[in-house]
């Protein structure tokens, strides 16, 4: 039994170290949907950082980063957004196709903060420090979802509760009250 261990050894054999291999760490774990984008997600900004002329390491990144990650992000969007000249600016369905750019859809970008700011975190950065919760991409978010609901005639409000616990919801141009009353 000595010998073959030592023949093995001899012959470069893994056998022995990749059944200890195996019993000192376990497989790993299944990440769910979420948690793979997270992390591609957070490899994608951090490729970015090291693409930047000269690189930024994670620790000196701010808000002017991540801003500028999103506009870079643009270039891959697959969302038309009519500018305020096109003759399909505020048409929801468009019948013909224009030159308007494509950009990533405010959802998307959204969701996208919401990864980046968790993984952050994750990585051991400080919530009081966090660029991806800075207010400068709070207040860039929201101009990217006002613009793109202009430019597709699609008006983003809040529903509001109103005393008798009716719905308010606004369309393009016009108001509806629906009588449906909310669930408690």
């Amino acid at each position: 039994m000595s010998d073959d261990i030592a023949k093995d050894s001899a012959q470069g054999s893994s056998r022995s170290t990749v059944n200890n291999h195996q019993q000192q760490s376990p497989p790993p774990a299944l990440l769910s949907r979420y948690e793979s984008q997270k992390r591609r997600d957070w490899n994608t900004f951090g490729q970015y950082l090291k693409n930047q002329r000269p690189p930024v390491a994670l620790s000196q990144c701010n808000s002017s980063h991540v801003l500028d990650f999103l506009r870079y992000l643009d270039q891959f969007g697959k969302t038309k957004v009519h500018h305020y000249g096109c003759v399909f600016f505020g048409q929801p369905d468009p019948p013909a196709p224009c030159t308007c750019p494509l950009r990533q859809a405010w959802g998307s970008l959204d969701a996208l903060i919401g990864r980046l700011r968790a993984a952050y975190e994750e990585h051991g950065g400080s919530p009081g420090n966090n660029p991806f919760g800075n207010g400068a991409i709070r207040v860039y978010l929201r101009e990217v979802r006002e613009c793109q609901a202009k430019a597709r005639g699609i008006v983003y409000k809040k529903k509001k509760r109103r005393k008798n616990q009716t719905i308010l919801t606004v369309g393009v141009g016009e108001a509806k009250s629906s009588a449906k009353p909310l669930p408690a």
